[in-house]
C-alpha cells in the first residue's frame, strides 16, 4: 500500500507521490467516494505538456462527470493503460493500481500542493 503521508494534494482531489523529477498522478479515495463507480477515464494524449491547476482529463462516473486538474507543470511520459482498459480499477485501488499518469517534471513541483494533515482537514476526513 502506497505511505499517503508521501503524497501530496489538490484541493480538486488529484494526489500526486514525486519521485526524482516523475510525478505519479491519481484521484484521492474522497474523490472515488463522490464519484462512485468510474466508468471512464479521459486522460491527456502521452507527451501532452501540463500545466498546474488546468484541466487535463475527464473522469465519468455512474454518478457524473468531472474534470481533472494537472498537480504539476511537465510532460506526460506514461498513461496507465490498465485503468484504460479498466476504469473501476481507480474505484478498487486510488492510491496503488488506479494511478492516473506519470509526469517529467519542469518548474515548482509542490507549490500549491498539500501535505496528508491539510488535504484530510479540507475534506472533513479523519486520520
Amino acid at each position: 500500500m502506497t505511505d499517503l503521508s508521501a503524497l501530496r494534494y489538490t484541493s480538486e482531489h488529484e494526489w500526486v507521490l514525486i519521485d526524482g523529477d516523475i510525478a505519479t498522478v491519481g484521484i484521492t479515495d474522497h474523490a472515488v467516494e463522490q464519484l462512485g463507480d468510474i466508468v471512464y477515464v479521459d486522460m491527456p494524449a502521452d507527451d501532452a505538456t501540463l500545466a498546474a491547476g488546468h484541466v487535463m482529463g475527464e473522469v465519468e462516473s455512474t454518478k457524473s462527470v468531472s474534470e481533472l486538474y494537472a498537480p504539476v507543470d511537465g510532460q506526460v511520459i506514461e498513461l496507465n493503460g490498465a485503468v484504460d482498459a479498466d476504469p473501476s480499477l481507480v474505484n478498487r485501488d486510488p492510491f496503488g493500481d488506479g494511478w492516473l499518469i506519470r509526469v517529467r517534471l519542469s518548474g515548482q513541483p509542490l507549490t500549491g500542493l498539500m501535505d496528508r494533515d491539510a488535504y484530510l482537514e479540507l475534506t472533513g476526513g479523519g486520520a
